[in-house]
């Protein structure tokens, strides 16, 4: 595949992740306009993640069965430009909620699909993914900064329509993309997923991925409520989104070397105690300009889990199942991860108050990163396919 061709699903991430920055940030500053409590507020963040664990296995099954990716992603794409559009016109509870629900569904298989065709489309310079989806982190950055300049000057419903043309553009370009063909040899792996549950190192990587999921989903879903907290303007939001965006930067470029140097696991463990450190800093982050040093630290939390967790799956998913591998690694962090860390996250909230939420978070990681740890000892030596992204 030429360079020039490689430029589609860098834009597909930048459009994707722009999208993202766009709306996303501000669902809870809007749930909180609607007077929603903290339990109504928990349940709609919460509870969509949730269908990740149904949605994403089965679309992205028909898609591998159908041999239809281009098609079932368009479809998503589509669905979650309706629904961005009448989002912010409704105001019931269960309206709203349905709406997360169908945003969920929608929007579950998307980042599977763009990873499954990037890769596809790399051939045999797979290694350069991280590069590719550099496009995701520039988009975000550079949308979350325009997002709270406008939202600042027009409101929050502006947030939602942003994101909403961002996904239209992202369906053209899906046209462009290349995704895989069906092989002879998937059929004959299906059913055998429970292969990769029998590995306990790959149980703990789930346990990493798990946790690496209820920690960012707190962290992406209240960093803007409790910036409020500290007296912050929406520009000053997206002013911190696109900083902690710059620390992205430097990881995903030279992601291939992390990993060949030090391996996929013990960056995993870095990543989520990096986002313990985080979590205790803001905690006792004294100002909003505090806070957004403080976003320097997301380079090594949410990129360096992805970059690690994609590496590891692939590494260690027999011949056969690395889809599969993938599609447990995006379900423990973005399904059931996302859900328990929205729905806990408002309860939190609400109770201790943002920086209560934020210190019991910190205390969640320390306990997971010691348990892990134990177990990690107790296991004997694991083997894989790449024993240069190895630990």
């Amino acid at each position: 595949m030429k360079n020039k061709q490689l430029i589609w699903p860098f834009g597909f991430y930048f459009l994707i992740f722009g999208g993202l920055a766009a709306y996303r940030p501000y669902l809870v500053l809007y749930y909180q306009s609607l007077s929603f409590s903290g339990a109504q507020i928990g349940l709609l963040t919460g509870i969509a993640p949730l269908l990740t664990l149904v949605s994403l296995p089965l679309i992205s099954s028909a898609a591998d069965r159908t041999n239809r990716h281009k098609g079932i992603m368009s479809l998503a794409l589509l669905v979650m430009v309706g629904v961005l559009i009448f989002y912010p016109q409704l105001n019931s509870f269960l309206l709203l909620l349905s709406m997360a629900v169908l945003t969920a569904v929608a929007y579950s298989p998307i980042l599977s699909l763009a990873n499954n065709a990037t890769m596809f489309m790399l051939g045999e310079r797979k290694e350069l993914y991280g590069r590719i989806r550099l496009g995701g982190t520039i988009g975000f950055s550079v949308i979350a900064a325009l997002a709270g300049l406008l939202v600042e000057q027009y409101g929050l419903k502006i947030a939602f329509w942003s994101a909403a043309v961002l996904f239209f553009i992202a369906f053209g370009v899906n046209q462009q993309l290349t995704h895989s063909e069906a092989t002879d040899e998937e059929p004959a792996a299906k059913g055998r997923a429970s292969e990769l549950l029998k590995k306990p190192h790959f149980l703990l990587f789930l346990l990493i991925s798990f946790s690496g999921g209820i920690s960012f989903a707190t962290l992406n879903a209240y960093l803007f409520p409790y910036m409020k907290t500290l007296g912050a303007g929406e520009s000053l939001m997206g002013i911190a989104l696109t900083i902690g965006t710059i620390g992205e930067l430097p990881v995903l470029f030279f992601a291939n070397r992390f990993v060949k140097r030090f391996g996929a696991y013990p960056l995993l463990i870095l990543s989520l105690a990096m986002t313990g450190l985080r979590f205790l800093l803001l905690g006792v982050a004294p100002t909003p300009t505090f806070v957004l040093l403080i976003q320097l630290l997301n380079g090594l939390n949410y990129p360096l889990l992805m970059v690690a967790g994609v590496t590891y799956a692939d590494a260690h998913a027999p011949q056969g199942l690395r889809a599969t591998a993938q599609g447990l690694f995006n379900v423990a962090y973005g399904g059931i991860g996302s859900a328990i860390g929205g729905f806990v996250g408002g309860l939190l909230f609400e109770s201790l108050g943002a920086r209560g939420m934020y210190l019991a978070f910190a205390a969640f990681v320390a306990v997971v990163l010691v348990v892990v740890s134990a177990i990690k000892r107790s296991l004997p030596a694991e083997t894989n396919r790449l024993a240069t992204m190895q630990q």
